[in-house]
């Protein structure tokens, strides 16, 4: 009876293991099949701005622990045993993911484990590993020593693991906590989020080899009317560096600076970035030691491009490259029904970025979440703008002292990641009183962080959660942003210091079969075909124009680009397989508009 108990367990285990990788998607895409075929899925360079030759990335199967019974992994002092689970997780995808082969609705107590054997040639290297999201604290172990911890769900961390490295296999092993608690950022997927939860590891995971001596961060920041880049290296021990901007292969200009100060490095008729024109300079940037030798050389790019605030005609509006440039875009969740917050692949990732090209939109409003540095490598690439929201905590009159903390620490860190990006042309880091605290401050400390950009304190002011008293205006920043649903007439008009923005209306739903996610599916209003609801954008859009031309509007976000969950108001459905409109006369649409704002460019002056 006993062998006979052992097999059933023995059959069990193996059931159990084969068909958690066997599980039926709620809503396939067309990349969800590559992704669980691929042996190292998202397996593309991930840091295109710091860009180094030699790599290992470490997507793929994991070891996995978790579950209700699963041992606490807040601040671990050990490794856990893995004895007890058979499970194995497809990383970099979360836990809650259809593609991760976990598929559990909310994961809190999270243990992953790999072997890793280090390249031959990295002997004499200094072994860096990389985070680039871990939702929310991640603490990691290398042949059972603790190497350190962090705190944040959305920012990139590294860890030096050289010390705890041995000859042959080494073993990896992160525990990752995430409370879900609503008094971390947590966007749209915390406790009173709309969507899906997302925990644990959910970017990509790599290692690289560096000297001792190496480049640890860079910060590029374009002056147009200085014709120049202001440089800053920051190595791990000083040192002399040259910079290198190139037009392809072409050498345009290169300058010697010091490691840790900012240096100029000087661009003669410098080609601009923007959507229609998205032209961007290679650099190149080598470190020396104080006897000359080379210690670290990266490749990196930038986008020669001004934004700033002026006035057109007696309006506040915004300006890129000193001419205003009407933005028209969409709210952009980036959740995946077989990834949730994790695109299933590189293809999918940039698929978004392109159709809301060639849908004619120049921008996009990141919502509620960060990205992988490459989806905003393709939007500098193909030429999208990019606002960029902060992930909103929901419970920020709780435990303000660690709270309100936690979200400056991690706003920063964010701008950090993402400095480089010359997509990137607006900050946001409260939407519609959600979480809002020191609004005011935290808009002005924002702006004075990196004044290179625009900054929108609140977007959507006018809405609010009704647990909690709204903040409102904070009265600075350098937009006027209310949403209306569906919109568009009582935007927002500017004042003597801020334009006025849209940040959010339409919403108009679409139900199609086949394409929609297994709940009772809702949106802000309907449409009954696809003729219908491109007839009612574009009216929409004829109203957007009214609006830009007689009451000051500078900025116009449609809800939303996909379907996402229950929401059925996307341009494309949830799986990305239909588009809802006429995608030519939405591009039309679009396109007429910005080219009406263009026209105020002749017309009167500054």
């Amino acid at each position: 009876m006993r062998n006979l108990k052992n097999l059933y367990i023995a059959l069990f285990t193996v059931l159990t293991y084969t068909t958690a990788f066997a599980q039926t998607p709620l809503l396939p895409t067309k990349w969800t099949n590559a992704a669980i075929q691929s042996d190292v899925p998202l397996a593309e360079y991930p840091r295109p701005q710091l860009q180094r030759d030699e790599w290992l990335c470490l997507n793929g199967k994991w070891d996995y622990l978790g579950g209700k019974d699963a041992p606490p992994a807040l601040h671990a002092k050990q490794p856990v045993s893995f004895n007890s689970s058979k499970e194995k997780i497809r990383v970099p995808y979360c836990p809650e993911a259809y593609l991760s082969g976990i598929n559990r609705k909310q994961e809190i107590n999270m243990w992953y484990r790999r072997t890793i054997e280090i390249p031959a040639k990295w002997s004499g290297k200094q072994v860096l590993i990389h985070f680039d999201a871990v939702d929310h604290d991640a603490t990691l172990f290398v042949n059972d020593k603790k190497v350190g911890e962090h705190a944040g769900g959305y920012d990139s961390f590294s860890f030096d693991i050289t010390p705890f490295l041995k000859k042959g296999l080494n073993t990896l092993v992160v525990a990752a906590h995430d409370p879900n608690d609503g008094r971390t950022p947590s966007g749209k997927n915390g406790p009173r989020g709309d969507y899906a939860f997302t925990s644990g590891i959910w970017q990509t995971v790599w290692l690289e080899p560096v000297n001792k001596t190496h480049i640890a961060s860079i910060r590029l920041i374009p002056d147009l009317a200085g014709k120049k880049l202001k440089v800053l290296v920051n190595s791990t021990a000083g040192g002399k560096v040259k910079a290198v901007a190139l037009n392809g292969k072409k050498a345009v200009n290169q300058v010697n600076g010091i490691a840790g100060t900012y240096f100029d490095l000087p661009i003669e008729n410098p080609l601009t970035w923007s959507p229609d024109e998205p032209f961007l300079y290679d650099l190149q940037l080598t470190l020396y030691n104080a006897n000359g030798a080379v210690t670290d050389e990266v490749k990196s790019y930038f986008g020669m491009r001004d934004v700033k605030l002026g006035k057109v005609n007696g309006v506040v509006r915004p300006l890129l490259n000193n001419k205003f440039v009407m933005q028209v875009g969409l709210l952009d969740q980036g959740y995946w029904p077989d990834g949730v917050l994790t695109a299933p692949t590189e293809e999918a990732l940039k698929f978004d970025v392109e159709f809301t090209k060639k849908a004619g939109y120049n921008l996009i409003r990141k919502h509620m979440k960060t990205e992988p540095q490459r989806f905003y490598y393709w939007a500098d690439k193909l030429g999208l703008l990019v606002w960029q929201d902060m992930p909103a905590i929901w419970y920020q009159n709780e435990d303000t002292t660690v709270a309100h903390k936690t979200f400056r620490k991690e706003w920063k860190a964010i701008m950090d990641d993402h400095f480089n990006s010359p997509s990137i042309i607006t900050w946001v880091p409260f939407n519609e009183n959600w979480g809002a605290f020191d609004v005011k401050s935290i808009t002005n400390w924002t702006k004075q962080y990196d004044p290179s950009r625009l900054v929108n304190g609140n977007s959507g002011f006018n809405n609010n959660p009704g647990y909690q008293k709204a903040y409102g205006d904070p009265g600075n920043g350098d937009f006027v942003d209310t949403h209306i649903y569906v919109g568009p007439y009582d935007a927002s008009v500017p004042d003597d210091k801020r334009a006025a923005s849209l940040g959010e209306f339409g919403g108009i739903g679409l139900f199609t079969r086949g394409h929609m996610w297994p709940v009772e599916n809702n949106a802000y209003d309907y449409a009954a075909t696809t003729q219908a609801l491109t007839d009612r954008y574009v009216l929409l859009m004829q109203q957007v124009t009214q609006l830009m031309l007689y009451k000051g509007l500078s900025v116009a976000i449609y809800t939303q680009t996909t379907d996402v969950e229950h929401e059925v108001n996307g341009v494309l459905t949830y799986d990305r397989a239909v588009e809802k409109m006429q995608t030519d006369r939405i591009k039309e649409a679009n396109q007429a508009v910005i080219a009406d704002g263009d026209q105020l460019n002749h017309k009167g002056g500054k």
